[in-house]
């Protein structure tokens, strides 16, 4: 048992000892570019949704429009109706 628990611990470390170390910290150009790359995708990102919202509203605006005109339309009718 004790040759299987030191197999496993030598076995262990040698992968502990393979595993790639952390990265060091990233330089003055790599924060730049990537500051620079999320700047890009958040503006990008807000003027897709304000274009999504435009067009929520010119959508719902039409729907008004058309409800308002089927409104008058009913009133004139049922108008009708009742002078003749």
């Amino acid at each position: 048992m004790r040759r299987w628990g030191a197999w496993l611990v030598l076995v262990a470390a040698s992968l502990a000892w393979c595993a790639p170390a952390r990265a060091q910290q990233m330089s003055v150009a790599e924060y730049q570019k990537k500051s620079a790359k999320a700047g890009k995708q958040q503006q990008k990102n807000l003027q897709k949704q304000a274009k999504q919202q435009a067009k929520a509203q010119k959508k719902a605006k039409k729907a008004q429009e058309k409800q308002l005109k089927r409104d008058r339309k009913a009133d004139a009718k049922a108008n009708r109706q009742l002078h003749h």
